[in-house]
Order: C-alpha cells, then sequence, then structure tokens
C-alpha cells in the first residue's frame, strides 16, 4: 500500500491522501472570521488617541485592530499510536508507505529499526512507539512508515516514521489550538516536541514539532546511517 500526499500552496491549499482502494480524503476547508471592534454603544473603538484639532474637534485615526496569526495553524496529517491521535503538519510529509523490510542497523537505539531503499536512497526509520516509550506492538497491514523531511541545525533529511496507521488531514484553525498544559519542571523539557493540543471532531489531538522529536545529536546519527 502506498498514499501519496499532494500539496498545493498557491491559491486554495489542498492536501490529499489516497486510500488502497483509490478514494481520496477530502479536505476541509478553512474559514476564517474578521471581527470588528466596537465599543458598548455600537460605535467603533478608538484604537489611537487625537493626533490634532480642527474646528474644535479632535482628529482621530481609526486603525484596525491587528491580531498575531496563529503559526501552528494549518493542515495536519494525524496518525494513530495505541488510542491516541497525534497530527504533523502535512508540509513536513513527503510520502506515505505501508510497512515493508527494514535492514536492522547494529548498535541503534531501540527505536531505530534501521533503514528502507526509497528509491534508491537509504532512509533510516525511527519506530515512534518506542520513541515515546510505548510498548512494543507487531505491525499489522494498518502499520504505515510516514517519511518527513526532517530539519535539525544544519541537517536536513528524510527519515521514516512507524506509526500504527494514519487517519486523515485535518485544517486546524488557530482557534481550534491549545497550548500544551505546564507540566512542572523537568517535565517540560522532554516535551518540547509537543507544539500543543487541538481539539476536532470531538477529540484531542496531539500536535507534534517534528524537526524537535528527535534531538541534534540523533538526527546527525541518523544522517551518518543514510550515508552508509
Amino acid at each position: 500500500m502506498r498514499i501519496q500526499v499532494n500539496v498545493r500552496e498557491e491559491g486554495n491549499s489542498e492536501a490529499v491522501i489516497g486510500t488502497d482502494r483509490g478514494k481520496p480524503m477530502p479536505s476541509v476547508a478553512m474559514e476564517v472570521s474578521r471581527t470588528d471592534v466596537s465599543d458598548a454603544n455600537g460605535r467603533s473603538s478608538m484604537l489611537q488617541p487625537a493626533l490634532g484639532d480642527i474646528d474644535g474637534h479632535a482628529t482621530v485615526s481609526k486603525r484596525a485592530a491587528v491580531a498575531v496569526p496563529d503559526q501552528r495553524a494549518g493542515k495536519y496529517l494525524t496518525f494513530m499510536l495505541g488510542h491516541e491521535e497525534f497530527a504533523i503538519r502535512v508540509l513536513k510529509v513527503r510520502e506515505i508507505m505501508g510497512i515493508q523490510d527494514i535492514t536492522a542497523m547494529p548498535q541503534t537505539p531501540d527505536y531505530v529499526k534501521g533503514v528502507i531503499n526509497l528509491r534508491g536512497k537509504v532512509i533510516p526509520v525511527v519506530d515512534l512507539r518506542l520513541k515515546f516509550c510505548m510498548p512494543a506492538r507487531e505491525y499489522t497491514q494498518r502499520t504505515c512508515i510516514i517519511v518527513v523531511q526532517v530539519q535539525a541545525g544544519s541537517v536536513s533529511m528524510l527519515t521514516g516514521l512507524v506509526v500504527d496507521e494514519v487517519s486523515e488531514v485535518l485544517n486546524l484553525a488557530a482557534s481550534d489550538i491549545e497550548d500544551t498544559p505546564d507540566f512542572g519542571d523537568g517535565v517540560d523539557s522532554a516535551t518540547s516536541y509537543l507544539l500543543g493540543m487541538a481539539k476536532a471532531k470531538g477529540k484531542v489531538k496531539i500536535l507534534l514539532d517534528i524537526d524537535r522529536v528527535l534531538a541534534v545529536q540523533e538526527v546527525h546519527g541518523l544522517d551518518a546511517l543514510s550515508q552508509m
């Protein structure tokens, strides 16, 4: 099974995942709302003090309040690890494929399953279950490898992520995303790869910053594997 993700950035963005049955999953259109700023009497609020006085009346410059956009909003690919649903940015995804033969490499961490040959290019493969200290699980027909572009410092490389199954593509607005709860000293640094928590379709999705899931040293190690 191989699933292709196509992304168009010009005009209306669209991401489609093709299933093995050839039926694309529908993308979700983002709706952007505009809110006018007004006072209790229905008049536009004065956002700037008077700049001058003409005939005894203050000249007021009215400017619309511009909110800083949440950079986390956008399209995400969601996938399952056990009963939990995670999501990564669609723009980081290069390809999705079913599980295939993985060549094990000696003296690597247990979560590094080995390497695969992707059209002549050697790609290291990481099992996200083991990376997140979750119990190992036997691979099934639903198990997928998500090939992502990882950037760590000056190193940019393709890495395969083994997940239990791929779900869908979601378009998340800023209002759907909340900051990660404060887990206390020591824990926050260990969860720095979390972008936030999203609420969609009655469930919570854990948003991952895929560039931070692997430490810089780990990325350099994986990059060395891909050069072998």
